[in-house]
């Protein structure tokens, strides 16, 4: 079974995306309505008020990588 999800996500919501990774930056760089985006899409859940990416959210992340390495070339 194949469960790989193909996301066309925009570039804010890869940044949104990055940002999240990184714990310390949770509250600061992203804002509500992008979180709100990607809880939708269900990349990003809410715990404890704060947004942490879901397994699914980070595998979009790391397949995404090469994606985003190969649009900047």
């Amino acid at each position: 079974m194949n469960d790989d999800v193909d996301y066309d996500l925009s570039p804010d919501q890869w940044e949104a995306l990055k940002a999240l990774r990184h714990h310390l930056s949770r509250n600061r760089h992203v804002k509500a309505y992008m979180v709100e985006d990607l809880a939708k899409l269900g990349l990003v859940a809410i715990s404890e008020g704060l947004p942490l990416l879901t397994p699914t959210g980070r595998k979009v992340l790391v397949r995404g990588s090469c994606r985003l390495l190969d649009l900047a070339a």
